[in-house]
């Protein structure tokens, strides 16, 4: 079981099971051509049916934890958690709940949590996570007061969940949507905001079945979202406690951009020659970059962050290179310089390299989708990527706008690689557009906590 698997949506975990249940209305339409619709007992069913799948895919997970380490973290991360939660909350607190899936959505949410602690300074900030990812990485995060795993969506968890932490307010990033939990919520009067979200024609809450599931988004108080398709989309389907917000993301980025740290090792790495630096990659990205770093581009150097970094797989891309590689956790000022390639296999520094950068790739899509173009962008590099972008709106809009570029195979990032080093006006173009994409698409984050003061104080 991958993280992939351990991220996974409620919707997505109840496709299988309607699809099952309605194989005979899927006959119907075969036959007549009349699109089936849920009854009232379908409705009524549907509770049932998504606890079933809750507690399966539960014990699918404490299985995987006996051979998966990350499976482990998820499941060990919840031992005890509501006795942790008691001793660590106070009754008296005023709370302020933020829930986030992973890393990701972590660092979306990040500009709201940091404006409201600011703002609202009587209140604790509780942040939980689904995964580990994010809670392992930033279980120490300052900015919060209480940080936990979220307890697995049962209706005995979210009933208990929330009179121990009695929130005031509820904020969840961009894709969170669990039923037990906005159901207790709404019970309790408890306003609940979604942040940073966007929707696509293709997603279940807008398919022939997903009358439940728009029932769900209809217990939320007020829906952020990037763009006015996912405003379009969520009005037609009758919810309309709905408004355009943009994306959290690039308050984020502009934020690490002028507060940019400085790492000595990498200004001795680079010296005098320009920097390629590649984010995120997973093993498909590596294969193009290989063969881009053996062509020995003089005046070149670069650097490989991947997703992931355990020992093995840093050792494994170690092993495929023909360059004179070095890990940054084993490097030295009086060595580092010698080196054509630097991995990084330390967390959380990624987003403050790209300063050095003269021109990024980011991994993903590849594979099940791009990783972040816009920590990048927003440092004024020319990003090139993968062809599976289509669902990332900064991506569509950097290539219509020329600042970005999508690749298929190594050739092309070969040829797109010589042009950017080649033609400095056509790179510094290339800069412009991301540097000022970000800049014209920042506030999200001021139109959130005006509704958010909203809500406080009614």
């Amino acid at each position: 079981m991958d993280n992939s698997y351990l991220q996974s949506r409620t919707g997505k975990i109840l496709l299988l099971l309607i699809s099952g249940i309605h194989s005979v209305r899927y006959k119907i339409i075969t036959l007549s051509g009349k699109l089936p619709k849920l009854t009232t007992n379908d409705y009524q069913a549907m509770p049932l049916l998504y606890n079933f799948a809750i507690f399966f895919y539960y014990q699918a997970i404490r299985i995987a934890s006996l051979f998966n380490p990350k499976a482990k973290l998820w499941v060990n991360g919840r031992k005890d958690i509501f006795k942790r939660i008691k001793t660590a909350v106070s009754q008296k607190d005023k709370i302020a709940w933020f829930h986030c899936a992973s890393l990701g959505e972590f660092e979306q949410g990040r500009p709201i949590i940091e404006a409201f602690r600011k703002q609202f300074p009587g209140y604790k900030i509780l942040l939980t996570f689904f995964s580990p990812s994010g809670y392992e990485i930033r279980k120490n995060y300052a900015g919060a007061d209480f940080i936990f795993y979220l307890p697995i969506d049962n209706p005995a968890n979210a009933r208990r969940f929330i009179k121990l932490v009695h929130p005031s307010i509820a904020i969840f990033i961009k894709y969170e949507f669990w039923y037990n939990y906005l159901t207790q919520l709404k019970k309790n009067n408890i306003p609940v905001l979604v942040v940073s979200a966007i929707f696509r024609p293709e997603q279940h809450f807008f398919a022939w079945y997903g009358g439940w599931f728009r029932k769900m988004l209809k217990n939320i108080t007020h829906i952020f979202v990037q763009n006015k398709v996912s405003m379009a989309l969520l009005n037609s389907a009758g919810i309309e406690n709905v408004s355009i917000s943009g994306d959290t993301r690039f308050d984020r980025v502009a934020s690490i951009a002028g507060n940019a740290k400085q790492f000595p090792l990498i200004e001795k790495f680079a010296g005098n020659d320009k920097l390629f630096l590649a984010g995120s990659t997973w093993p498909a990205d590596e294969n193009l970059l290989i063969s881009l770093i053996d062509q020995h581009l003089p005046g070149l150097k670069f650097i490989i962050a991947p997703h992931e970094t355990d020992k093995d797989r840093i050792n494994q891309l170690l092993s495929r290179l023909n360059a004179p590689a070095l890990c940054y956790s084993q490097a030295n000022e009086k060595t580092i310089s010698d080196y054509q390639v630097l991995i990084i296999d330390s967390i959380g520094i990624l987003s403050h390299l790209y300063r050095y950068a003269t021109m990024a790739y980011i991994g993903g899509a590849f594979g099940k989708g791009l990783h972040n173009i816009l920590e990048a962008a927003t440092f004024g590099n020319p990003v090139i990527f993968g062809t599976n972008y289509q669902k990332f709106k900064e991506a569509v809009d950097l290539i219509q706008r020329k600042g970005v570029f999508s690749i298929t195979n190594a050739e092309e990032l070969i040829y797109k690689t010589r042009e950017l080093l080649s033609d400095k006006s056509y790179h510094d173009k290339c800069s412009e557009i991301c540097r000022n994409y970000v800049i014209q698409n920042q506030g999200a984050t001021g139109i959130i906590l005006a509704k958010i003061k909203n809500y406080l104080y009614k």
